[in-house]
């Protein structure tokens, strides 16, 4: 299956692509590619634009009240507010009053907790007994070092006292000598409670400033929408944008695709980044990167479908019907279930030896799994044919294939018959695939050939079983034929003249009925290269009992059998599983995917990840 993906564009400053490239190794999920365009007054001036709303969102997505003991006030603060007409202007300009009143209210309820210990007091009272001449001091001192007798001596008032201090004012006459044990402190400028209403006043401005970012908030989906509009507007004008300038004053713009399994994620770490992006789900014509996702057994066969060419993103993946198809073909053509054990302990040798082949390892067993089940249904094992050998339980051999059909060996009948039901899925395959991608309709000419051809080799299996009258069958090929010729010769292009898509008719079905039939008979490679290697096996086999019977030494001629064996087994298998693998693959390639229509010229899902260059 071909994983869906999801488009991003991204335009960054020269500055800020470095930080940018590495967030995007660390990711590891994003293909790039990347263009250079200039900067100049145009796109700069869109870029500001789009800088307001993006921070105007990620402002507006953060509003949340909820909490705040003043909710209340705060939604009718929001109810009687004016948001202007750029609502992105009116949120940056409100945040910023915001912060402002917020540090300003923070720096008063400081103050008016320095205060309290004085109380409330008149300054301008205060004032005016300096202008008639006494002087009012202040003092804070610890609670140990306060004296009682001061009571008496000065003119002292105490205001406030706790476990630690003690604070007290003195008066004086400026026209005589004043003396005093402790030194005075600051006196304060400013009266609690008056700091106090300040606050409060502070405090509503507040609410009025977040009862207008909860209104705005509801506008963020608009905002949202200018953003996009500018940031599209940006991207279509560095599409066209040419000419020369400095290189520090230029734009780095960025294509990426990743799974849309990534997107929460993604924008979360773009969000935070503060970058310019756009994201949309990724369409045939944007030629995204192609990533497969399967299942464990078909996930094996992904390196074999990578070697003719990744799927089109609207197109379908092979690999769930290759799989199979491979395993059996290879199995055929290797036909020997001694090679298949053979094949599993080297795929456990690799995944313990060999670090670099271990991913490998998986696929070879499997290939001599089904080699090892193949090689016991045809009757081979190291060469011997299992059917003569009395040790064998009957059971076991009436499982084994033998004898001829219709004249013919059954093993090459199988191959056949392998063919035609692998051509046939293949055309099933190619119908559907291009009704999802291009409609029933302009695929009539596609669905008339896989009515016929499938429709005529399930019919003649049919009546071949007995499971149908021969006169029955007839009449049903027949209708077979006039519906798959009316997709075929005239509707295959229901737009162009009827007299042109008969001639494209005759055509096809010219090269259909010399395809289908060289298509068919490739497959008889299968029962030729398992009778070739069978028979190879079997000739190493007679040359090392040969050996054995000729010689008269005992123990010699048991290891000259035993070297026979094991190096012409060892060149045997060699050249099987060569052929064993390029044939099948041959047989996948050409026939299967020209039948399927399968095309494969999509690109590999390449992500940027630590360790990898950005180009």
């Amino acid at each position: 299956m071909v994983i869906e993906m999801t488009k991003y564009s991204f335009i960054l400053l020269e500055e800020e692509t470095e930080g940018f490239l590495q967030k995007l190794q660390e990711l590891g999920v994003v293909d790039i590619t990347r263009s250079r365009k200039p900067v100049d007054a145009g796109s700069s001036a869109m870029m500001e634009k789009a800088a307001s709303r993006k921070k105007a969102v990620g402002i507006l997505n953060k509003v949340d009240y909820t909490e705040d003991p003043d909710l209340q006030a705060i939604k009718e603060a929001a109810e009687k507010a004016a948001t202007g007409t750029d609502l992105s202007v009116t949120t940056l300009q409100t945040s910023s009053r915001l912060a402002e009143q917020e540090e300003k209210l923070a720096v008063l309820r400081k103050k008016a907790k320095d205060l309290l210990p004085w109380g409330k007091f008149d300054k301008a009272a205060l004032d005016g007994l300096a202008s008639i001449g006494y002087t009012v001091r202040f003092y804070t001192v610890s609670r140990k070092s306060f004296r009682e007798e001061w009571r008496n001596e000065y003119a002292l008032q105490v205001v406030s006292e706790d476990s630690n201090y003690v604070r007290f004012v003195t008066i004086a006459d400026n026209s005589s000598e004043y003396g005093f044990p402790v030194n005075e402190c600051a006196a304060p400028d400013e009266s609690y409670e008056d700091v106090l209403a300040e606050a409060e006043t502070v405090k509503q401005e507040i609410i009025r400033q977040k009862g207008l970012l909860l209104k705005l908030k509801g506008h963020v989906d608009e905002i949202r929408n200018e953003y996009t509009k500018e940031i599209t507007a940006l991207d279509l004008y560095l599409a066209g944008a040419t000419g020369e300038t400095a290189a520090e004053n230029r734009l780095n713009v960025f294509v990426g695709f990743a799974p849309v399994t990534c997107d929460a994620a993604l924008k979360k770490e773009f969000d935070e980044m503060g970058i310019f992006y756009l994201s949309e789900k990724a369409t045939e014509e944007d030629n995204p990167p192609i990533k497969l996702k399967n299942n464990r057994f078909a996930r094996m066969f992904e390196v074999l479908t990578g070697m003719y060419g990744m799927p089109e993103y609207r197109e379908y993946d092979p690999t769930p019907v290759l799989g199979p198809f491979f395993l059996l073909f290879f199995a055929l053509c290797l036909g020997d279930a001694g090679y298949g054990i053979v094949l599993v302990a080297i795929s456990l040798f690799l995944k313990k030896k060999v670090p670099g082949m271990a991913s490998l390892a998986p696929l070879v067993m499997t290939l001599g799994i089904g080699s090892f089940f193949i090689g016991i249904f045809m009757g081979t094992f190291f060469g011997f044919n299992l059917l003569e050998l009395s040790f064998i339980p009957d059971w076991l051999k009436k499982c084994m294939l033998s004898g001829e059909v219709a004249g013919f060996p059954a093993a090459m009948v199988l191959a056949i018959g392998i063919g035609i039901f692998n051509i046939c899925v293949a055309m099933v395959m190619k119908a559907m695939c291009y009704t999802h991608r291009f409609g029933f309709k302009n695929t009539l000419g596609t669905w008339g050939w896989t009515l016929l051809v499938v429709g005529g080799v399930i019919l003649g299996g049919v009546t071949l079983l007995g499971l149908l009258q021969f006169e029955a069958a007839k009449w049903i090929f027949i209708v077979l034929a006039i519906i798959s010729g009316i997709g075929i010769y005239l509707l295959n292009d229901i737009k162009r003249n009827p007299l042109v898509n008969i001639g494209a008719g005759l055509w096809d079905t010219y090269n259909m009925a010399t395809g289908i039939l060289g298509d068919t008979l490739s497959f008889i490679r299968l029962y030729a290269l398992g009778l070739a290697g069978g028979m190879l096996g079997s000739t190493f086999n007679m040359l090392g009992g040969m050996l054995m019977d000729g010689c008269p030494i005992p123990g010699l001629n048991w290891l000259l059998f035993a070297l026979i064996f094991v190096i012409g087994h060892a060149l045997n298998i060699a050249l099987s599983c060569l052929g064993a693998f390029v044939h099948p693959l041959r047989l996948t390639f050409v026939e299967f995917f020209k039948n399927s229509g399968y095309e494969g010229s999509g690109k590999p899902y390449n992500p940027l990840t630590p360790g990898k260059e950005e180009l």
